[in-house]
């Protein structure tokens, strides 16, 4: 590693080749997992164990991949491990169950993959485990002779066993489809009832404004009219005002010449 730290490109340069043959090595295992495995079952571990070493290289590296990606390919190698360790197991149900911890990869490995390996893989090996399980239910309830043949189609049977697994395989897949479909149309009802809701809103939002309009119609009509009533109201008492006061003159004057005549015609006593 030290012959390529002279400059920065040959650093990057060992850094993407050494990412480049862990993705190889990456897919080739999860190629490997994802078929019925026999005298191949030993390379698998062996390349898995080399995938940790590339991996804790890459994370040393100078140029290494975004954190993003190396999640991924920790998540990727864990479920390697995660799924040699649970095919180790002697018992059906505790494959089973440990299958139901691991976690497979996110995103393809290889830019010619439509689903993630990983993914199929665990469902493959979700299935072989329900087979495996239902094989040994059916198996403990059955004849010997039931057994033998049992036994015998499990020594002689690859190509069942592998029929069994699509068979399951297609079930989950099936069943997912089902889920997806069920919850598509769980959200094609939310949305009519959404659409719905929305136009019996609108509906009582436009009543209420045309009943405000119509209510401000009335009151600029009744304040129009109190506006001309106010108006006569005002001219009334004025002319009222203007008869009292012309009554009024009328009357001082009336007494005003009286006094004068008064005066006049009984003068002062001396």
């Amino acid at each position: 590693m030290a012959s390529y730290c002279c400059d920065g490109v040959s650093v990057s340069n060992m850094a993407s080749r050494l990412e480049i043959n862990f993705i190889r090595l990456l897919s080739r295992c999860e190629s490997i997992a994802s078929e019925k495995r026999g005298e191949t079952e030993w390379r698998l571990e062996k390349y898995v164990g080399a995938l940790e070493e590339m991996l804790v290289a890459l994370r040393k590296s100078l140029s290494k991949p975004t954190a993003e990606m190396l999640t991924e390919y920790t998540r990727k190698v864990d479920f390697l491990k995660g799924l040699l360790e649970a095919e180790k197991l002697s018992s059906p149900t505790e494959k089973a169950l440990a299958n139901q911890f691991l976690a497979p990869g996110r995103t393809p490995t290889i830019a010619n993959e439509r689903m993630p390996v990983s993914k199929t893989v665990h469902m493959q090996t979700k299935a072989r485990c329900t087979g495996e399980m239902r094989d040994e239910l059916l198996g403990t309830g059955v004849s010997g002779k039931g057994m033998s043949e049992t036994d015998l189609r499990n020594r002689r049977g690859l190509p069942l066993d592998e029929r069994q697994s699509a068979a399951e395989l297609e079930a989950v897949l099936q069943h997912h489809h089902n889920l997806q479909e069920k919850l598509a149309e769980d959200m094609l009802h939310l949305a009519r009832n959404l659409k719905n809701n929305t136009l019996a809103a609108q509906n009582i939002i436009k009543q209420d404004n045309q009943t405000l309009s119509q209510s401000m119609r009335q009151a600029d009509m009744n304040f129009e009219k109190l506006k001309t009533e106010s108006e006569r109201l005002e001219q009334h008492t004025k002319k009222s005002v203007n008869w009292l006061l012309w009554l009024m003159l009328i009357l001082v004057s009336f007494t005003f010449i009286s006094m004068i005549l008064f005066i006049r015609i009984f003068p002062r006593l001396r």
